[in-house]
């Protein structure tokens, strides 16, 4: 029997993005899957044109593929944030879809959340809406700054055999520079997790090696026995860390993360975080949620190990803010530097106390 997956698209202010993702997506070769695209109080007009790219009013340019008006329109049910609870209430009054080719793939569930819940929250609402209504066997949380290839599905469902294999995650290139990798897989390194071979030239160099700690949320299959087992993204997160935070929390539970090489994504990264209004702000959440996780999850020597990145990272942001490189405020910065020091040490009197 074929796996039936979800995946899930949060969309913020990003349609162009989106809808060139979505464009990609339908036309994976990959039979059995559900189109969930969540939109996190968009201020702008994501909503409009969404439903322009679904009637087929609204082509797609791409670098990665050329646009097919085949499958178009595509049916969109749109439900409010209130339904989407109203529905996980019910439990599976959806009709489940049949496995599709993708020439007759034709169907957008679109939810409208009331506020911006952050990236945590928001897949979560849509994640659990899936679990209920679609009933899947894996959810894919895919970024909509990326572009995927065909056949990325099924080889990241290829590589789900096996004992214990609770996440799956692809080859991520830069969309900007395919030939770079942008993540292949989890590792951890100095005391908190990194990207493995991020920034390097993509020569094969990891394609064997297809045992990693976790997976880039960018794109990532999990299983739902995993997520009914450790639980969703942590919300209180917000934004950045919550896909780290999730990939140590199963491997600390027994469950395996797989690479999968011949599955390949392309990846803008940071199209929402990096714009230069909120950048500040994510430069200090990802001080914070990454001392959060590697406190969580992490043994003393990885928060050992971690201490030296923090000194080294945060003397970094601060030189730049004393000299006005950045936009980051010098004192807020400090104050959350202090308590990530103070969380760390804490910590470890914690663990002698226990």
């Amino acid at each position: 029997m074929i796996p039936r997956i979800t995946v899930v698209v949060l969309n913020w202010n990003g349609w162009e993005d989106t809808v060139e993702c979505l464009e990609s997506l339908f036309w994976v070769d990959y039979p059995c899957f559900d189109v969930v695209v969540v939109d996190n109080a968009s201020e702008d007009d994501s909503l409009l044109r969404i439903r322009e790219y679904c009637q087929g009013d609204l082509v797609v340019g791409s670098a990665f593929f050329t646009y097919n008006s085949g499958n178009k329109p595509i049916q969109v049910t749109e439900l409010t944030e209130k339904q989407v609870c109203s529905k996980i209430r019910e439990k599976g009054d959806h009709p489940k879809s049949s496995c599709q080719a993708p020439e007759a793939r034709n169907h957008l569930t679109l939810i409208k959340n009331d506020v911006n819940h952050g990236f945590a929250q928001g897949n979560n609402i849509a994640m659990e809406y899936a679990l209920a209504v679609f009933d899947p066997d894996y959810l894919l949380l895919l970024n909509n700054d990326t572009v995927v290839d065909p056949h990325f599905l099924t080889e990241m469902v290829n590589v789900t055999v096996g004992e214990g294999v609770g996440m799956v995650g692809p080859k991520i290139l830069k969309a900007t520079d395919p030939r770079v990798i942008d993540s292949a897989g989890h590792i951890i390194s100095w005391g908190r997790i990194v990207d493995r071979g991020h920034g390097e030239v993509d020569e094969g160099q990891y394609d064997q090696d297809i045992n990693v700690i976790g997976v880039m949320a960018a794109a990532a299959l999990y299983k739902r026995e995993m997520l009914m087992d450790i639980g969703f993204l942590d919300s209180s997160y917000v934004t950045l860390g919550e896909d780290a935070d999730l990939s140590w929390r199963a491997y600390n539970n027994g469950w395996r993360a797989v690479f999968a090489p011949k599955a390949v994504v392309y990846h803008k990264r940071g199209q929402s975080i990096t714009k230069e209004s909120v950048l500040p702000r994510m430069t200090i959440l990802s001080t914070k949620n990454t001392t959060k996780y590697v406190v969580k999850n992490g043994k003393n020597r990885h928060k050992f190990l971690y201490l030296f990145v923090l000194f080294k990272e945060g003397l970094f942001v601060l030189a730049g803010s004393v000299l006005g490189k950045n936009n980051v405020n010098t004192l807020q910065y400090s104050s959350v530097l202090l308590n990530s020091y103070l969380t760390i040490f804490k910590s470890f009197f914690q663990l002698r106390l226990s």
